[in-house]
């Protein structure tokens, strides 16, 4: 949970707003929520992503508005589903957010991505080596997209580490906040 993440963060950064949206769609276990269905065929799916996408970047927007802030002092990032809605979100953004941290996420739709390249902020990608939710290989495919594309990309991969934000990349993620400010 990606909550339990900014809890942590929020004692080194005491100054700083953590929002975690839930995801627009809701899960069949109860109180759970979806950035899209993985499940679904694949246009529909992808409608979804899109869909959640234009959910998150006016939740941002509505963020900024509220603490009167600018996209350059916007960090976003998302764990699973919601690296890859981060990732494309903050692209598709036309003024660049200072920085997207994802974990265990893939890039969805390249195609779609490089039609709707608005703006390239730096971005931190981890990922667990025994992941079986999100295959691991998809980390380098990121950081092989982005880099193609001249993003500023860092990627980590975590040897024994499963679908999850370990210990390291938590502590990864804080350091790169802080460095980018």
């Amino acid at each position: 949970n990606i909550a339990l993440l900014a809890n942590y963060w929020r004692g080194f950064l005491p100054h700083t707003i953590f929002m975690c949206p839930n995801a627009p769609y809701k899960c069949k276990k109860k109180n759970t929520f979806m950035w899209f269905n993985p499940n679904e065929n694949d246009q529909k799916s992808l409608k979804r992503v899109i869909k959640s996408v234009e959910v998150l970047n006016k939740f941002l927007d509505e963020v900024k508005n509220e603490y009167n802030l600018q996209d350059e002092n916007l960090i976003i990032g998302g764990f699973s589903q919601g690296c890859m809605i981060t990732l494309k979100a903050g692209i598709r953004r036309k003024k660049k957010v200072k920085l997207i941290i994802g974990y265990s996420g893939k890039i969805i739709d390249k195609k779609y991505l490089d039609l709707n390249l608005n703006s390239k902020p730096n971005i931190c990608l981890f990922h667990g080596d025994q992941d079986k939710i999100v295959k691991p290989d998809y980390l380098y495919e990121a950081k092989k997209f982005l880099k193609s594309r001249k993003f500023n990309v860092k990627a980590k991969m975590f040897k024994k580490c499963d679908h999850k934000i370990s210990r390291e990349g938590a502590n990864l993620g804080l350091n790169f906040i802080k460095n980018f400010f």
